[in-house]
């Protein structure tokens, strides 16, 4: 029997202990306070709406906190309980918890990019490939290919994505004598495996093809489209286009951050030309930043890192609050005339470079480097996707972005990033909806 403090007010939302009998330490100070709730109710002057405690709990506690508060009595502080031992193992179980991994080992140590959405995990835990025949001649099968992530995701210490439990003596689930991957939590005695919470979670791809198809993903300079997906690891275009768009949405950036320093910012619009358009199709006063057949990007380069997000309009509230949320006051802004970026030279150091003048450089200073990266963008949607739609191009644009912000790495340490970063879940209700 081991004492345990639990806040009531809060602690009955998550767990249900009223199967356990629980002996409660009582004090002079609580026989008083029940004595002075005795009094209360018993007062012919009040009528009590039974009905609407069951709105607020369902436990004694709550009940007793609820009529001490509309009376003006501070309720008691919550007491040591002691419970039983299989009660303290049920509490290291909520009912909702996000399936994702929950904690960061230690012993982990990587700082190659700050974009990363696990920025302390090394890449060399596990084997780094060279190349894509180097993966698929190592990676043969699906269990080597499941030993690959947990050594990346767990490096020999199996994590419970229930409890957050790190132990190495997990117990193993064998499916008629086999080892599938499966373990027991030994603390909330749930069963789990590597994939939950990751974009491979109730997947009946087998992994030898997600593995191939995130490894095209990331070693590809301009992508590769669902067609291609789909003859080369032979699944269906809607498939092939469901694993690309999940891995969209892993890799995309949600780790707070500031840029510091020279930082470049630049705008581009995404869309058709009259001129690829029928004539039946053609649609007038689309030149220019015309925003009917157009959709504003807003990007930010600093240090070799880029930043997009997709935007309404290019008007200065708009492109000054990104501004001013992603780069630290008093750094230096490099953009061009656009007078949607007057006003920060109050805020920043601003340097404009004006183009409509000729002008491209000035000093040190350009924009040569994030106009580079829409280059990259329209050449990539152009030449390889051909059309993307205002819904999904937000993913579009952090695909290309990731790509952008790991292109210094070894194409085996890419691929072993975007397995750990995979872990952001989409299901293809939430993708088409």
């Amino acid at each position: 029997m081991i004492p345990i403090k639990y806040d009531f007010k809060s602690c009955y939302d998550v767990y249900n202990f009223s199967q356990f009998d629980c002996d409660e330490v009582d004090s002079e100070d609580e026989q008083d306070d029940s004595d002075s709730l005795l009094k209360l109710i018993q007062c012919n002057d009040y009528n009590y709406d039974y009905d609407e405690l069951d709105t607020f709990a369902k436990t004694v506690e709550d009940i007793i906190n609820v009529l001490l508060i509309q009376y003006g009595i501070e309720p008691p502080q919550p007491k040591f309980v002691r419970f039983p031992d299989p009660v303290k193992l049920l509490t290291t179980c909520k009912r909702k918890v996000r399936k994702t991994l929950p904690i960061t080992p230690e012993f982990i140590n990587f700082n190659k990019t700050k974009m990363a959405k696990h920025p302390n995990t090394e890449l060399d835990t596990a084997q780094i490939f060279t190349s894509n025949i180097d993966m698929l001649m190592k990676l043969n099968s699906e269990k080597a290919c499941r030993k690959h992530l947990e050594k990346l995701r767990w490096n020999g210490e199996p994590i419970c994505p229930h409890c957050g439990s790190q132990r190495e003596d997990h117990y193993r689930i064998l499916t008629r004598g086999e080892d599938k991957g499966r373990y027991k939590c030994k603390d909330c005695r749930l069963p789990f495996s590597v994939t939950i919470g990751t974009i491979f979670e109730k997947s009946t791809i087998p992994l030898q093809k997600w593995f191939m198809a995130v490894f095209l993903f990331v070693t590809n300079k301009k992508g590769i489209s669902s067609r291609q997906l789909q003859s080369t690891i032979g699944v269906s275009q809607k498939s092939a286009w469901f694993m690309l768009s999940r891995l969209r949405n892993a890799v995309h950036n949600r780790v707070e951050f500031e840029f510091d320093g020279i930082t470049q910012v630049d705008e581009t619009y995404v869309g058709g030309k009259n001129k690829n358009r029928g004539k039946e199709k053609k649609i007038e006063n689309t030149q220019g930043r015309s925003l009917k057949t157009k959709t504003p990007v807003f990007g930010m380069l600093n240090n070799g890192l880029v930043y997009t997000q997709v935007v309404k309009n290019t008007k200065g509230k708009t492109l000054q609050a990104i501004i001013d949320s992603k780069v630290k006051k008093g750094s230096t802004i490099v953009s061009d005339g656009w007078r949607g970026y007057r006003g920060l030279e109050n805020r920043y150091s601003h340097e404009v470079i004006k183009h409509n003048l000729g002008l491209f450089k000035k000093g040190s200073y350009h924009t040569n480097g994030i106009e580079g990266f829409w280059g990259l963008l329209k050449r990539g949607i152009v030449g390889m996707y051909h059309y993307t739609s205002d819904k999904h191009l937000h993913r579009y644009c952090d695909e290309f972005a990731y790509r952008y912000n790991i292109r210094t790495m070894s194409p085996g340490e890419r691929f072993n990033l975007t397995l750990i970063n995979s872990d952001e879940r989409l299901s293809y209700k939430e993708l088409t909806a």
